[in-house]
């Protein structure tokens, strides 16, 4: 069973005309993805591949019924182009676009909270249930149908970690990057609730980094019951010097909060296997899952 999004879901790609836009929305397509639409404003009636292309969303959604949006906007137009999706109906949205301002997201994130939409990114990769649906940027070949459901704030560390599982033996249910930016709109807490509830999933792994407190939030979700499934972490950035910005927006230490060691220390407490060397990612889960005789 796939989470959140589906073999059957109809996607939407905001932005389809420019080379990023284009690229991976042809990309998802070849994956299997149901790409039914794509917007870019003046220049309607054209077509990516066989996609055709609309001027609104507006427009698009009375045509071909999309449900997913994947947007490709650039940062200044993005906030805009959430809240064009979430006016004209649709429900569940994938930004893959990176460094929107801090305080156009707010503004989005009070009314994808007012209006029940599901919000991926922005600043991610998307998501994906192997051999199913793709509907982002992440590489579909190195991903493989299982058990492990994957929440990652890094694009990068999520291909490693799927990659690493697959080579233990296992694979993945579904994979989402929930993004690196600030303000983003699904954490860890709304995937883990997705992942107890799916019956596909046996196991989560989450790639956390430095920064913010989300990792804490989520120790607390799990040590308060929240998810009965034995779940795997690991934390990025542990040797970034305080106060000093290293890669995602979100990934920066000011004082002795968001540290990979407080982290460690919260995930620990509420009963997760955490791993601290990358390396060991998919081996861990695989011996703990088999020495508990899931697998």
């Amino acid at each position: 069973m796939a989470v959140c999004v589906y073999r059957t879901s109809r996607v939407l790609v905001q932005g389809i005309t420019g080379k990023e836009g284009s690229y991976h929305a042809l990309a998802c397509k070849d994956y299997g993805t149901k790409v039914v639409a794509g917007v870019t404003p003046g220049k309607g009636g054209q077509k990516v591949g066989d996609i055709p292309v609309f001027n609104t969303v507006e427009e698009a959604v009375k045509e071909t019924h999309p449900n997913v949006s994947l947007i490709f906007v650039p940062p200044p137009f993005a906030a805009d182009a959430i809240l064009e999706a979430v006016g004209s109906g649709i429900k569940t949205v994938v930004c893959i676009t990176e460094g929107i301002p801090v305080l156009d997201m707010v503004k989005v994130k009070r009314v994808i909270e007012k209006e029940g939409v599901t919000l991926i990114g922005p600043n991610c990769p998307g998501i994906i249930t192997p051999g199913a649906t793709k509907i982002g940027i992440m590489p579909g070949h190195i991903f493989t149908r299982g058990s492990v459901g994957i929440i990652s704030r890094s694009g990068t560390l999520l291909y490693e970690t799927a990659d690493q599982i697959t080579r233990a033996g296992l694979g993945q249910s579904t994979c989402v990057g929930i993004g690196g930016d600030p303000i983003v709109g699904t954490d860890y807490i709304f995937w883990l609730k997705k992942f107890e509830e799916d019956p596909e999933t046996e196991a989560v792994m989450m790639v956390g980094e430095i920064g913010g407190n989300a990792e804490e939030k989520a120790a607390e979700f799990i040590a308060q019951g929240g998810i009965k499934k034995p779940v795997f972490a690991f934390i990025a950035g542990r040797t970034a010097p305080p106060g000093r910005r290293m890669g995602h927006a979100g990934a920066i230490i000011m004082g002795k909060s968001g540290t990979a060691e407080s982290k460690y220390e919260a995930l620990r407490k509420a009963g997760v296997y955490t791993i601290e060397n990358p390396g060991y990612i998919g081996e861990t889960i695989a011996k703990v899952l088999r020495e508990k005789a899931i697998i």
